[in-house]
């Protein structure tokens, strides 16, 4: 089968990048030439539009910031509409609206064309590693015909319902992942502003059960003043919004959902949406009148 790919920043890249030291071939298009060039160095071949990448393809997967690019990288001008031939398969790897992916998929059922969605976990270094966790809402057979592909990024592929569902559950691990840094943040402080060192009581935190996910893999970093902008504050920030718009559209209270919206919006402000989303932890050193960080 012949395998587009839409989006070539951070994640968009390190998946192709990924996808291309296994072999598999690659048309590629990126609004900036820069990274279609720097693919293109690398084995992937360049089209000149997505519309002309879809000519081509029989499976066109995206990874974009927002599922507002999707669909203008869909239905824009020169974009995968014009190109899409019925039964093409469009992948959304992007940690989007699900409530939009499936309006999307809706209308490009008209057309013929299978759109699923499939968001990752993981960041660039996940993908460079081959240890993304890839999560698909498609139907069975579908999810049978590009498993393959999507095995050749890594080997946590997992079919969690049918289109929107993987979206939704890159939103709950997201919330999740913000919750629990936050609360890692403030209770840094605490330990700090009550006498604690803070790498001692990370250790301790990491052999107990208050450990989580930032605990285990940046709060160290975080505590030396690393922020790599892996994962840009904005786009946090925007995964957020969506899980709790994801509640208020469906009926379910977001009481802590928003608590952190709310915390993020302010570190927006403070920091800026490029800014690393562990700089977070300024705004708690602010607050607690004290010194984490190196």
């Amino acid at each position: 089968m012949n395998v587009g790919y839409v989006g070539l920043g951070s994640m968009g890249g390190g998946i192709v990048k990924r996808m291309l030291v296994n072999k598999q071939p690659l048309r590629v298009y990126d609004l900036d030439p820069k990274k279609v060039s720097e693919i293109a160095g690398l084995g992937g071949q360049p089209a000149q539009s997505a519309a002309a990448l879809a000519e081509q393809s029989d499976i066109v997967c995206l990874c974009l910031p927002t599922s507002d690019n999707v669909r203008a990288a869909i239905f824009g001008t020169n974009g995968l509409a014009q190109g899409l031939k019925p039964g093409t398969i469009v992948a959304d790897m992007t940690t989007g609206d699900p409530l939009q992916t499936k309006a999307m998929a809706a209308e490009l059922a008209k057309k013929g064309v299978i759109m699923i969605d499939a968001p990752v976990s993981g960041g660039p270094a996940g993908a460079a590693a081959g240890t993304l966790a890839i999560m698909v809402g498609a139907p069975i057979e579908v999810f049978e015909k590009i498993k393959p592909i999507f095995e050749k990024v890594g080997p946590n592929v997992f079919r969690v319902g049918d289109v929107g569902a993987g979206q939704t559950m890159k939103l709950v691990n997201n919330l999740m992942l913000a919750t629990g840094r936050a609360i890692a943040f403030e209770a840094m402080a605490l330990a700090v502003k009550n006498g604690l060192d803070p790498k001692l009581a990370t250790e301790v935190l990491n052999k107990s059960s208050g450990r989580n996910g930032t605990t285990e893999r940046s709060l160290a970093d975080t505590i030396d003043g690393k922020f790599p902008a892996s994962f840009a504050l904005g786009l946090m920030t925007k995964d957020v919004r969506l899980a709790n718009q994801l509640g208020r559209d469906t009926g379910v209270p977001m009481i802590l959902g928003r608590i952190v919206e709310e915390l993020h919006n302010v570190a927006m402000n403070n920091h800026g949406a490029e800014a690393c989303s562990n700089i977070l932890i300024k705004d708690f050193e602010q607050r607690a009148k004290t010194r984490v960080t190196k």
